[in-house]
């Protein structure tokens, strides 16, 4: 039986091999477990964001654990995502402009694509124009933004404003996730929807894929 607790301070601790054997034995069960799993993974990267605000973890130690969540991922994905491999069309994620962070969106990438989405990554501190551009180029109706700084909620404003600016924001839906955004900020920017978690953003997502089709 998964021993929440455990898993949790293991991430925390960046106690690689304890947290891969937990996953694995997860998996070796059946996987019935691993959506438990994932959000002890994400309260153990909570700890490492706390330690590193501290200063008792540095910039190494969020790669690592950066790294560790996406070996977390690849893991549980196959019990976490279901209908994984079934094609549920092209999707926008980054970071917006302003925000160097992009541990959590590469871990959400990761997911959307083992759930089936083709995710066009423009990277970090992105500009909302470069963003209404890369959707008018590859034709993407689903745009995912990510910020963890407070001022990524005015970048997603920003980013919905030119949406709408060029006309395209009925067309679109906008999802935005990290750490300052909440049902508030997410009716200030005018998103559609907003996340904290992985499984939340692919469930949103992939309902809105599923309307578009």
């Amino acid at each position: 039986m998964l021993d929440i607790e455990k898993l949790k301070q293991a991430m925390g601790e960046l106690d690689e091999d304890t947290v891969l054997e937990i996953l694995n034995g997860v998996m070796a069960d059946g996987g019935a477990e691993a959506e438990k799993a994932m959000e002890a993974c994400q309260d153990g990267l909570n700890i490492v964001g706390d330690l590193f605000e501290k200063s008792e973890y540095f910039v190494g130690d969020l790669i690592f654990a950066g790294e560790l969540m996406t070996q977390a991922v690849e893991i549980l994905s196959p019990a976490l995502t279901s209908g994984g491999g079934s094609a549920k069309g092209r999707m926008i994620m980054c970071t917006v402009k302003d925000d160097l962070h992009d541990i959590g969106k590469n871990i959400v990438i990761a997911m959307l694509q083992a759930s089936g989405f083709e995710v066009i990554d423009l990277g970090i501190d992105v500009d909302p124009q470069t963003i209404v551009e890369e959707a008018k180029k590859n034709d993407v109706k689903i745009i995912a933004l990510s910020g963890v700084l407070t001022l990524a909620i005015d970048s997603m404003k920003a980013t919905v404003d030119a949406f709408k600016e060029a006309g395209l924001r009925d067309q679109t839906k906008i999802i935005i996730g990290g750490a300052p955004v909440s049902a508030e900020a997410c009716e200030h920017v005018g998103a559609d929807a907003w996340a904290h978690n992985p499984q939340d953003t692919i469930r949103i997502c992939s309902e809105w894929a599923a309307q578009m089709q």
